[in-house]
């Protein structure tokens, strides 16, 4: 392991790091493991490239960090973890299914301290794959793979609503507009929800065909990406890559409302009060896009009537107008009153963060 790896490691506040190189592919794993006062974490597993393996870790921590924050956010309780599997640029379909198999082999080592699910590079077949192996996946229902998009989506919808009834006045969203960034597996379903709400969509992603079918098949406006910070409407929802909004893109934003599903949609907490200075009401991530963590954790529970895992995710709308308010009242940033009610749910949980293992 070489020294950035143990620089990195030292500088974080989260209980471990398990690592392993797989030979076979040149490919680094690393299950990230924050904070598990409330119970064994779980987070998905991400499988991308990285300019160096060093770029992965720092991921795979900075997104366990963010499960934390999710799961206490919304008062579930699982711990903070994430996986992340950094793999070569030229990584064949062969490979991958082996990589996949010897992922799952070291989650079996874990004996249960991390329970994952889809993420960005992932699929539901994946998950199939790796809950057969290691009986540590998420999402299965008999041993078949579920899509966490909807769920995701639907809850995007509950904290749109929240924040339009707390920054304009009212939940309808018929007469409102919707900038959606990323048209994947979370902006896709959430595009038809809201295009059956009645609001007037703006469409861009990075795949000019990508946002095309989005636009035939829901109506709305196709945006190139370049020019979506400047198209004036009342929430721009970021549903791709985290960071988008920054000290270059804030001054440029013409929306009301931030609130969209991408994980670490802030450079950094600054942000939060860059957005609040210009009166731009931001939904903190990690509270909207719980849904789909929320729902994959009441099937992993036991649960099976899909309108309770819709009531489930519709509480998040209750958790963010709580948040919204409480952040008001303070005139403060609503990152400050999210981050508090997280600490809030950390500290019932009682004690030090649990040793992994």
């Amino acid at each position: 392991m070489t020294r950035g790896f143990l620089d990195v490691m030292e500088a974080w506040d989260g209980e471990s790091v398990v690592t392993a190189f797989d030979a076979a592919t040149g490919a680094w794993i690393f299950v990230a493991l924050h904070d598990t006062r409330l119970g064994p974490a779980a987070g998905g597993t991400r499988m991308t490239s990285y300019p160096a393996p060093v770029d992965g870790l720092i991921d795979a921590m900075r997104l366990a960090e963010g499960m934390t924050w999710k799961w206490a956010g919304v008062g579930i309780r699982y711990g903070g973890g994430k996986a992340v599997i950094a793999v070569p640029d030229d990584l064949g379909d062969e490979a991958r299914a082996g990589l996949i198999d010897r992922y799952a082999a070291h989650l079996i080592s874990l004996r249960g301290a991390f329970q994952t699910g889809v993420d960005l590079g992932t699929t539901p077949e994946d998950m199939a794959r790796i809950g057969a192996i290691s009986g540590h996946a998420v999402g299965l229902v008999d041993g078949k793979p579920g899509d966490p998009g909807p769920y995701t989506a639907r809850g995007v919808v509950a904290g749109i609503r929240a924040a339009v009834e707390h920054r304009i006045g009212e939940v309808d969203l018929g007469a409102r507009s919707v900038l959606i960034q990323g048209l994947g597996d979370v902006g896709l379903p959430l595009a038809g929800l809201l295009a059956e709400a009645g609001a007037t969509l703006y469409l861009t992603d990075l795949r000019e065909d990508t946002a095309e079918r989005a636009r035939t098949r829901f109506g709305g406006v196709v945006v190139p990406p370049d020019d979506l910070w400047d198209v004036d409407v009342d929430v721009y929802a970021p549903c791709a890559v985290g960071a988008t909004l920054n000290p270059d893109t804030i001054p440029r934003l013409r929306c009301r409302i931030v609130a969209g599903s991408a994980n670490n949609q802030l450079l950094s907490e600054a942000d939060g009060e860059r957005l609040h200075e210009r009166g731009i009401l931001y939904a903190p991530d990690y509270v909207i896009n719980a849904g789909g963590a929320a729902a994959f954790a009441a099937i992993h529970r036991g649960e099976r009537d899909e309108a309770r895992l819709r009531a489930i995710v519709d509480e998040i709308g209750s958790s963010l107008r709580d948040i919204f308010e409480e952040a008001a009242t303070a005139g403060e940033s609503p990152v400050h009153a999210a981050r508090r009610r997280a600490r809030r749910f950390l500290d019932a949980a009682g004690g030090p963060p649990a040793a992994a293992g």
